[in-house]
């Protein structure tokens, strides 16, 4: 199923909504994160309709999102260069996800540094074989192409990377894709765990380092490493990269890890 169907529900006006399709995109009894973010992120964009690139954002995942939700957008502050909006999704008369985005305009540079290139790259996409077949959350195997990222001889610690892109273009802006990817490998945490058990992300703050982005194919590597788990908790950085090797996406996510 589409995107656009999701998403087609969202008509940018505070209220009821009902996402008829939501089921291709579900892990467990809410939405896949990406997608729940990209629902509150179409809604902004869809109320404010003239705003500047997306530069940043900060994503609360609070509770579970279904089919029957509630939405709402209001701009904080607009400035000359800066629109601050946030969206939120409610369900059952609570707050379910709550945004804050940071839409931007270019400006002169004034500082120069491209975005370091993934260490030991792994090699075009087609170069490394399949991953995931048949295994994850259904809303992977119904929506995206995932194939290693990652030497197997290599020493993986806590982190994981895939190539990764949808299995369908769903005719989205380059944004909107990278917020509906940014979330979709699990949490490097996932490696050292001790026991099996299930994990939650909380949050997810990101910066979008090229908003034009377009990589060949609709191949992205993402890597997801934890920086510091202990307490129940992961402290994870969150990292995408274009077929060439720039880096697109930089972000951080709590994790809770149960079990």
């Amino acid at each position: 199923m589409t995107i656009a169907s999701l998403l087609e529900p969202i008509t940018g006006k505070s209220g009821a909504a009902r996402l008829t399709h939501a089921s291709d995109w579900m892990q467990g009894r809410t939405l896949y994160g990406g997608a729940s973010a990209l629902v509150a992120f179409t809604m902004a964009q869809r109320a404010f309709p003239d705003l500047p690139p997306l530069r940043a954002a900060q994503v609360g995942f609070v509770a579970p999102v279904g089919e029957e939700i509630e939405l709402k957008a209001e701009i904080i502050r607009q400035g000359r260069n800066v629109t601050q909006v946030r969206s939120e999704i409610w369900s059952d008369g609570k707050t379910a996800l709550t945004a804050f985005w940071l839409f931007a305009a270019e400006r002169d540079a004034n500082a120069v540094r491209p975005a370091d290139g993934p260490e030991n790259w792994p090699g075009a996409p087609e170069d490394n074989s399949h991953a995931m077949k048949g295994q994850g959350p259904a809303f992977i195997q119904n929506n995206f192409e995932i194939r290693f990222g990652q030497a197997k001889d290599e020493d993986r610690g806590a982190c994981i990377r895939r190539w990764a892109r949808l299995t369908e273009d769903h005719d989205l802006d380059p944004v909107s894709k990278l917020v509906l990817m940014g979330d979709v490998m699990p949490p490097g945490a996932m490696r050292i765990m001790q026991r099996p058990g299930p994990i939650s992300s909380i949050n997810w703050s990101f910066n979008v380092l090229d908003p034009h982005t377009v990589s060949e194919d609709g191949w992205y590597l993402s890597e997801n490493a934890s920086q510091h788990a202990d307490s129940g908790y992961s402290s994870e950085r969150l990292r995408m990269w274009d077929s060439n090797g720039r880096q697109v996406l930089d972000g951080l996510q709590c994790v809770a890890v149960f079990g």
